[in-house]
């Protein structure tokens, strides 16, 4: 059985799209101090979506494409196209990355796993975007060794994102009310009368449900398994919008739901679960939703 070390030890390990590659020298040089961390992460990014509106700046189609990237390295070679001064460079809006919520947790995790912090990826929902509702988000999980736990922070909110919603709480510790694993929307569906209608991309007709929560489930398996990818990635076992739930198919959802709500405490079965059933198994190749096209999970370097 593995023990709780050798848990924070492989999250402390890069991941197959958390490694920094040739920027490495480049994260050796930031504070191992996490919040100072958090702070830069914040800067490095602008949320594609709202970057004329929240910030004042127009992204062009080729830049607005970064958010497709699934390696930390890939997403490092494009920042540093843009501005290639050192990370804790206080970067205008213009000089940013375009990013999306688990870019900004992937680069996170990435830092944080870079300066010996155990991290981790979770997908799941918050419910501070639109009040009554619970948005598809990822956010970053890391174990602070002080107080012995788990701590989700969003790595996206920088001081825009703050007086855009009122933010007046901790987002360096959000409190798992606020932010839900997709094991936690998936339970309170399934076991206390939550509405699913609530849970998914609430501007988008269609894009919300119990599928849209399964697929979650999906995605936040594979990356409890270091496997971070795109939140419209679609592979083995995230269902479409149109799917008619099996009693094999809730079961099996029932038990992964109960594996990465403590994945800690399933470890060893969640890993093996992954290793050997392809509906959670990221393969090589997977659809890209938005693209509506399949692509290669690492790309060559000549596509990249």
């Amino acid at each position: 059985m593995t023990t709780k070390g050798q848990i924070l030890e492989y999250y402390t390990a890069p991941g197959e799209l958390t490694g920094a590659g040739n920027h490495s020298d480049r994260l050796a040089a930031l504070p191992t101090d996490v919040d100072r961390l958090v702070q830069t992460v914040r800067h490095l990014g602008i949320y594609d979506v709202v970057a004329q509106n929240f910030y004042g700046v127009a992204l062009s189609e080729e830049r607005a494409a970064a958010i497709h990237l699934r390696s930390a390295q890939q997403m490092l070679d494009h920042l540093f196209a843009v501005d290639d001064r050192p990370l804790d460079a206080d970067r205008a809006p213009q000089q940013r990355i375009a990013c999306r919520c688990h870019a900004f947790t992937k680069l996170i995790v990435t830092f944080l796993r870079n300066r010996g912090v155990p991290a981790r990826s979770r997908c799941g929902f918050s419910a501070y975007f639109n009040p009554e509702r619970f948005e598809d988000h990822w956010v970053c999980e890391y174990w602070n060794r002080d107080n012995k736990r788990w701590v989700l922070v969003d790595a996206q909110l920088d001081e825009v994102w703050h007086e855009k919603l009122g933010i007046d709480w901790d987002t360096s510790d959000v409190s798992r009310e606020r932010f839900l694993v997709a094991a936690d929307a998936w339970r309170r569906c399934r076991r206390e009368g939550a509405d699913p209608q609530h849970f998914g991309i609430s501007f988008h007709e269609g894009m919300r449900g119990l599928w849209f929560i399964a697929g979650n489930l999906v995605r936040d398996a594979a990356a409890l398994n270091k496997m971070e990818m795109l939140p419209w990635d679609v592979w083995g076992g995230a269902p479409g919008q149109e799917v008619t739930f099996s009693a094999e198919q809730l079961a099996f959802y029932d038990h992964l739901a109960a594996l990465t709500q403590e994945p800690d405490q399933h470890f060893d079965e969640l890993q093996a679960l992954y290793r050997n059933d392809q509906r959670l198994q990221v393969p090589q190749t997977v659809f890209n939703n938005l693209r509506q096209q399949a692509e290669p999970v690492v790309p060559q370097p000549a596509d990249m």
